[in-house]
């Protein structure tokens, strides 16, 4: 059968009645499965574990999603080995072989969005469109890197020689690890664990504690499109117990990561050491996060920015790499700017995310909610608090929407990144002083201007240093295919997601020259 081109999936509209009655009937099938168990699987076995990971509801954290098995040392050590043994035989398997697994599992995923937007809308907070948003791109990515594999598969052209036939292709370079985090828990995870089993490799997958079942659903899909044991294993588990044992073990070939600065810039190191055994230098292919700005001069549409910012902060509740946490405004429309932006924050409303009109739902847990009120109460100390950071009066973890003015270029609320519902307004003196206060941190992730100069879209395309520039629009919702996705500096690797470059991150190039 002829695959078609890839086209990214289009989100469902939920004010139709009958897409909203589907979502709330798979809320109710989801809720009747809470407190269910899911295993380890390594290889073809399904291990069952004493020690659990109790997945909650952030917005009611005594409703317990699920009980997620713990790996120990022990597990790592039997996963990685049976992962070994399946890449005998699953490198071998043709480019376009491998793909088809990926355009299974899409399929199934597809009939199971609902289910899986459900699943999400409990373990990780997010509302109905964030939900569905993060299942669609998860089937973006085996979509696209699926037709990337195949194209790869293909030999690579060279230059011919006389008296000489020589090839160069592509091969699968062994097992690693994949780690990743919360917040996309099944885009993200996807695109990272999908990504690197096409290429040919096989992989040891361990989710976020925070948000292990949708992980454990995923891997059934996997299983269920046909995948054979061994090239996907599952070892969810504490971070602190395997993670370290994970990156510096002697047979893990790669670590890709999606997460923190601190977290990721620990594995770099860790990975740059070579254990007792090893005979490769592994990659790390790592995402870590932003501190992103939308620049706004005077000569922008203030509506647009300010729905765009709005959007681009408080969307998932803040919990994006790729969120706008800083809005840079020029001087001469600060004011009229601001009161736009502070209206319609006001008008968000913050609920259950089972509501189909909550437009936002809680921080993950009680770490991420204590962290964010820090910086909450930092900003009442040194910034103008013009409306959010209160509390409210809720079992779960949840935030008002929060934004200060007049923060200064250079403290901690601008530099530093919050990872939550909290907004940081800084004036400008003029287009060159924003874009200098935009490029001030250590991150390069996202970014967005706002303006109808030709010649400062020119120049922020040169000068504003992120991965991802976005000119008249929002700074989050990059489309697999057309915005491949990754940062500059303490951003991470650029690894772009969803581009054409990103399977050979998993790869190898060799090449065989056969003299006549």
């Amino acid at each position: 059968m002829a695959i078609k081109p890839y086209h990214y999936e289009l989100p469902l509209d939920f004010n139709q009645p009958s897409h909203r009655k589907a979502m709330e009937s798979a809320l109710r099938e989801v809720k009747e499965q809470f407190g269910l168990s899911y295993p380890l699987l390594i290889g073809s076995e399904r291990v069952d574990t004493e020690k659990k990971i109790t997945s909650t509801n952030p917005a009611h954290p005594d409703q317990v999603v699920g009980f997620v098995s713990k790996a120990e040392a022990s597990h790592i050590d039997q996963a990685i080995k049976e992962a070994w043994r399946a890449f005998d035989s699953w490198k071998k398997v043709p480019a376009a072989d491998r793909a088809r697994y990926l355009y299974k599992a899409a399929a199934i995923m597809r009939r199971k969005k609902l289910f899986l937007a459900a699943v999400e809308v409990y373990e990780a907070g997010k509302t109905w469109a964030e939900a569905e948003g993060d299942v669609n791109e998860a089937i973006d990515f085996m979509e696209y890197y699926g037709r990337q594999m195949e194209r790869l598969g293909a030999p690579v052209p060279l230059t011919p020689l006389d008296d000489e036939d020589d090839q160069a292709f592509y091969v699968p370079i062994g097992v690693g690890a994949i780690i990743p985090p919360w917040n996309f828990p099944l885009a993200i995870l996807t695109g990272m664990t999908t990504s690197a089993i096409v290429a040919g490799n096989c992989v040891i997958l361990k989710p976020a504690s925070a948000t292990p079942v949708i992980a454990a659903h995923f891997v059934e899909i996997m299983h269920e499109a046909g995948l054979p044991y061994g090239v996907l294993n599952f070892v969810p588990g504490d971070g602190g117990t395997i993670g370290d044992y994970i990156v510096t073990h002697p047979l893990i070939r790669f670590i890709s990561f999606t997460g923190s600065r601190e977290v990721g810039l620990r594995i770099n190191q860790l990975a740059a050491q070579v254990a007792p055994g090893q005979k490769w230098i592994k990659r790390v292919v790592a995402e870590m996060g932003g501190k992103d700005a939308i620049v706004v001069d005077e000569t922008a549409d203030l509506d647009k920015a300010a729905q765009d910012i709005v959007t681009s902060a408080f969307g998932f509740q803040g919990q994006k790499c790729s969120a706008c946490s800083r809005a840079i405004i020029v001087d001469e429309v600060h004011d009229v700017l601001l009161n736009k932006i502070v209206e319609r924050t006001k008008k968000l409303v913050v609920g259950d995310p089972d509501n189909f009109n909550s437009q936002m739902g809680p921080v993950i847990d009680p770490k991420a909610f204590e962290k964010v009120h820090s910086y909450i109460q930092w900003g009442k100390e040194h910034a103008h608090l013009e409306t959010g950071g209160g509390t409210m009066d809720r079992d779960g973890y949840f935030i008002p929407p929060t934004i200060f003015s007049d923060v200064k270029p250079g403290s901690k609320l601008e530099q530093e990144e919050v990872f939550g519902p909290v907004l940081a307004v800084i004036r400008a003196r003029n287009w060159q002083d924003a874009l200098a206060i935009a490029n001030d941190t250590e991150y390069g992730l996202t970014g967005s201007v706002f303006t109808a100069k030709r010649d400062r879209i020119e120049q922020a395309s040169d000068e504003f240093e992120v991965g991802n520039l976005y000119i008249n629009r929002k700074c989050t919702g990059a489309i697999v295919g057309a915005h491949p996705f990754g940062g500059f500096n303490m951003s991470g690797t650029d690894s772009k997601t969803g581009s054409p470059d990103y399977l050979l991150l998993f790869m190898q190039m060799k090449v065989v020259a056969e003299r006549f």
